[in-house]
């Protein structure tokens, strides 16, 4: 709490004594928190905004807090584009104190909350990983070519033809991964992950989707979890589990050596990422690219 008051100190100071600084060289200065997002807002924005996002790949969002170079990022930032429903959880209070000071948008607000999966353990009660369903992060890029552009409106011609190109890429996309995911036979379309990260990847391409740990990575598998998924494992003879990049390996090993020990070999299926993209300059350090890579991982190891 002492760590937050301070942050909150510093961001008012810095604001009020940076705000001249904001919109150099005539573009927008916008941070951003996940890569999934900071990849959205450069799609959108493309070079007439100044973007820096804040955690890069492989971080935890569930975990993250801001650091002493965040905070100057955020005091300086004309606005801030974060996911939102508790994703950031550890810097929620902080975009609170800054409510008057830099405008903070949460792009998965706009969504209808009565389609959201919800959770009775988690702090938000809606499961935050809404990028994995493509017809939610089509409602994003709306929301945020829409705030954009009101920010910024002579450019928002620009930022209107960078969406309505990204929305043609996202319905391409969405046309391969179902054609890919059909060579998979429905009863092999169980997806054991170390956390409860692709609900809604389930519900929308008919898998049955198992997490070891809850829906925020802040949750612990206990030694009973391990056990009542190694036996659905076994019951179901799935053929392998996944680990994910922003989450240490060690918990999917336990689970598969928890299923070795009961006479039952399962694979790990390879690496997904969850929470965060992949190194920038690969193909998975793109949402495009890494939604593709993930359901082609899926697809060859539980073929």
């Amino acid at each position: 709490m002492k760590q937050l008051f301070i942050l909150v100190f510093v961001i008012i100071l810095c604001t009020s004594c940076q705000d001249e600084k904001k919109v150099q060289n005539g573009k927008l200065k916008v941070v951003t928190t996940t890569t999934m997002i900071t990849d959205l807002v450069r799609n959108i924005g493309g070079d007439s905004i100044d973007v820096q996002g804040l955690m890069g790949s492989g971080v935890d969002p569930h975990l993250y807090k801001a650091s002493e170079g965040d905070v100057s990022k955020l005091s300086n930032a004309d606005v801030v584009f974060y996911s939102g429903l508790h994703l950031e959880g550890k810097l929620v209070d902080v975009f609170e104190k800054m409510g008057n000071t830099t405008n903070t948008i949460a792009l998965a607000e706009i969504l209808d909350k009565n389609k959201l999966i919800g959770s009775e353990y988690f702090a938000s009660n809606y499961d935050p990983h809404i990028w994995f369903n493509i017809q939610y992060w089509k409602q994003l890029t709306n929301y945020l070519t829409q705030e954009l552009s009101k920010l910024n409106p002579e450019n928002a011609s620009f930022f209107q033809k960078n969406s309505a190109r990204y929305l043609l890429q996202l319905d391409t996309l969405e046309t391969d991964i179902i054609k890919t995911i059909a060579a998979l036979p429905k009863e092999k379309r169980i997806l054991v992950t170390a956390h409860d990260a692709f609900n809604y990847f389930g519900e929308a391409y008919g898998f049955e989707v198992v997490g070891l740990q809850g829906l925020s990575t802040a949750t612990e598998a206990g030694v009973q979890d391990v056990q009542n998924l190694a036996k659905l494992i076994i019951d179901k003879k799935v053929k392998a589990i996944f680990v994910e990049t922003s989450v240490p390996k060690r918990t999917i090993e336990a689970l598969q050596q928890a299923v070795l020990s009961k006479g039952f070999e399962v694979e790990i299926g390879g690496t997904l990422y969850s929470d965060a993209l992949g190194n920038a300059g690969t193909e998975e350090g793109s949402y495009l690219g890494m939604f593709k890579y993930n359901v082609d991982t899926i697809v060859e190891a539980l073929h």
